[in-house]
């Protein structure tokens, strides 16, 4: 008997019992201090109070650029008239007019009409005061005109016909005596920029006597080494407004204009400079 109990038990398998294990609880998210929220909120604020400034400026802009234009055409000579589009740079509307200069001001006016006469106008003032009665720092003004607004608006005597202008040249006519003999002569002319006038320094000239036998040599050395013809336009512009630039296609003419110092308002763009 001992034998055989011997033998069921190293047949018998053993089996062990453990304690059961229990799954770990997963970790609890954290939550933001106080301090983090704060952060949160504060940018948040933040960046509504940016989004209004820049809804704000953007209002601003529109409402001052409508005054500025409305502002400049009340302020335009007699005989002057036109729509005005403004355009303000810069990066705050409102700080700029706080600071009583705004930094960049575009005005156009495509269809601006000068004693009848159509002209294309652009202009750039660059620190210009807020209520006009300032002097503008710098101001350039572009202004492009065809043939029949260029003879509408200038006119020099002698010179009945008008100007004809062509690639880079400006033509004209006119008649002289020679020896008791009429001469009528053709110019054909290079336009430069000379300050308050438009220099023409001729470049080549046809001449005729009407059938008269004369020697019509010296009508030509006298108009091709003589003075170039003197233009004023001084008469044309506000005071202090100096004409920096011309060029010269067929049938139009663009000019360029500088001026520093010079004030926006009715009296001052009213006064012009003068021809002597």
């Amino acid at each position: 008997m001992a034998h055989g109990d011997d033998d069921d038990r190293d047949g018998a398998t053993e089996v062990l019992f453990t304690e059961p294990v229990e799954p770990a609880e997963p970790n609890p998210r954290r939550r933001p201090g106080r301090a983090s929220r704060g952060r949160i909120i504060a940018a948040v604020v933040l960046a509504v109070l940016v989004a209004l400034i820049v809804v704000a400026d953007i209002v601003a802009r529109g409402i001052a650029e409508r005054q500025v234009a409305e502002a400049i055409e009340a302020n335009l000579p007699d005989g002057i008239e036109g729509e005005v589009d403004v355009t303000i740079g810069g990066f705050s509307v409102i700080g700029q007019y706080l600071a009583g200069t705004m930094e960049r001001v575009e005005l156009d006016a495509p269809q601006l009409s000068v004693e009848g006469a159509p002209v294309d106008v652009a202009v750039v003032a660059e620190g210009l005061p807020v209520d006009f009665e300032s002097p503008v720092r710098r101001l350039t003004a572009t202004i492009d005109a065809d043939e029949a607004s260029v003879n509408r608006l200038v006119s020099v005597a002698g010179v009945e016909a008008g100007f004809t202008l062509g690639d880079g040249t400006v033509g004209y006519e006119g008649e002289l005596e020679f020896f008791g003999v009429p001469v009528s002569y053709q110019v054909t002319a290079i336009p430069t920029a000379a300050g308050d006038s438009v220099l023409l320094q001729p470049a080549g000239v046809e001449v005729g006597a009407g059938g008269a036998t004369v020697d019509v040599s010296g009508v030509i050395d006298r108009l091709m080494g003589g003075d170039p013809l003197a233009v004023c336009i001084a008469d044309r512009l506000p005071q202090g407004v100096q004409l920096d630039s011309i060029a010269v296609t067929p049938g139009a003419a663009t000019v360029r204009l500088t001026a520093r110092g010079l004030t926006l308002d009715a009296s001052s763009l009213e006064q012009t400079g003068s021809c002597g």
